[in-house]
């Protein structure tokens, strides 16, 4: 009954702040509500508090105890959300598979699939020395075993 208030008032800030999405909700046996949350053109503070006012404004202390926490997917979090893909176009990934490791630039995230680019020297074909070769791969979602941003500094 509880989960679902929660779930319920969760959905309604999210419904009305359409630019936030749902990373991770939790709740765990002693009441502790976890809910992390990203933006399609990131998270502020202000965003943070919106979603807690949503959910701790409507819940009578009175009959519930329990502690909310509202937070921001990290910058090191991997990406667990079709959004956050599209939101990080143009910036460098690392991506890991069943069978592969991929380390590009996010070229294109469609409904199915990612696309990855990165550049590689190979010798050339004719003659001696290297040229510069642009590679790609398309990875669909699902075999996404982790996905991160690299971060640089």
């Amino acid at each position: 009954m509880f989960k679902e208030t929660v779930k319920d008032l969760l959905g309604a800030a999210l419904e009305e702040r359409s630019d936030l999405f749902l990373i991770e909700f939790t709740i765990s046996p002693d009441n502790h509500i976890k809910i992390v949350i990203d933006g399609d053109s990131g998270v502020l503070v202000e965003d943070c508090m919106f979603v807690s006012r949503a959910i701790e404004h409507n819940i009578d202390r009175e009959e519930h105890d329990f502690s909310l926490e509202v937070m921001s997917a990290g910058a090191a979090s991997p990406l667990v959300n079709k959004r956050q893909y599209k939101k990080n176009l143009n910036r460098d990934l690392k991506v890991k598979t069943a069978l592969e490791k991929f380390e590009g630039t996010l070229a294109k995230a469609t409904e199915t699939d990612i696309t990855l680019e990165w550049k590689v020297r190979e010798p050339k074909p004719v003659g001696k020395g290297k040229v510069t070769v642009t590679k790609q791969a398309n990875i669909a979602y699902e075999d996404i075993v982790e996905a991160k941003v690299m971060i640089k500094f």
